[in-house]
């Protein structure tokens, strides 16, 4: 299950089963869960945990420390979950101690060839990031969400969970949940109905979460106007009104 021609450090930890591919190298203060698959030529550098059943594919990078450059050597950390395929050229760098000192990705995610995540990110869970999608620091991502290849995400960004950005757009502000976005910079093209109706919303569900899109986007009104005729009492509406109210960039009109 380990190739004799991968390095791995006598300070990493690896569960039941992991395979590591030749000329693959693990670092100090890595820890990786039962079940996970390392191909070849892949550089994991701690302090870092991986999770269980994860898949990594040639060339990836991952823990790595940050471009940032403040960045002065302090220990910060990758924590990933389970289930994850991280394809071909993916890198994904720790955090730095200007934030909190992660960067934090979820379980159940596919990242594409070439995708960057950069320091301090958090990754929710059932995302996918296709083709040289990259994401800047700082930014969030909820579940569920789809960024498409070339997609650009701007520091501090937040993308909201169910949301579906197009091919090549450049994100600069905050993409609420289920929105559907796209261009450079990313305007609001609808609701991602089709994804909604895939991971079974309801009718009701999706009729009021239309009509809050219809508040927000639709009558010429201010966010704040906007927000207060939201009825929260629907939890799919609650998740919309939350994230708007939270946003500090500001949303994407």
């Amino acid at each position: 299950m380990i190739h004799e021609t991968a390095i791995i450090s006598p300070n990493a930890k690896l569960g039941k089963n992991v395979s590591v591919g030749p000329w693959t190298f693990i670092g100090d203060d890595v820890e990786i869960g039962d079940n996970t698959v390392i191909h070849s030529h892949v550089v994991i550098k701690g302090p870092s945990v991986i999770g269980k059943n994860n898949t990594i594919f040639q060339f990836s990078s991952v823990g790595e420390d940050c471009q940032d450059k403040k960045y002065a050597g302090e220990k910060t950390q990758l924590v990933m979950g389970d289930n994850n395929i991280v394809r071909e050229n993916v890198t994904i760098h720790r955090g730095t101690i200007q934030d909190e000192g992660i960067t934090k990705i979820g379980s159940n995610n596919l990242f594409m060839a070439y995708v960057h995540i950069a320091h301090d990110c958090i990754i929710g869970d059932n995302i996918i990031f296709a083709n040289n999608a990259s994401v800047a620091g700082h930014v969030h991502v909820g579940d569920w969400a789809i960024l498409a290849g070339m997609v650009g995400v701007h520091q501090f960004v937040h993308v909201g969970a169910h949301s579906f950005i197009g091919l090549d757009s450049i994100v600069v502000k905050d993409v609420p949940p289920y929105v559907l976005a796209s261009g450079n910079g990313a305007v609001p093209k609808g609701l991602n109905t089709e994804g909604l109706k895939r991971r079974g919303f309801t009718s009701e569900q999706l009729s009021a979460i239309k009509k809050a899109y219809r508040e927000v986007y639709r009558k010429g009104l201010t966010v704040n106007e906007a927000l207060e005729n939201l009825d929260d009492s629907e939890p799919t509406v609650k998740l919309f009104k939350d994230f708007i109210e939270k946003s500090s960039r500001g949303i994407i009109r």
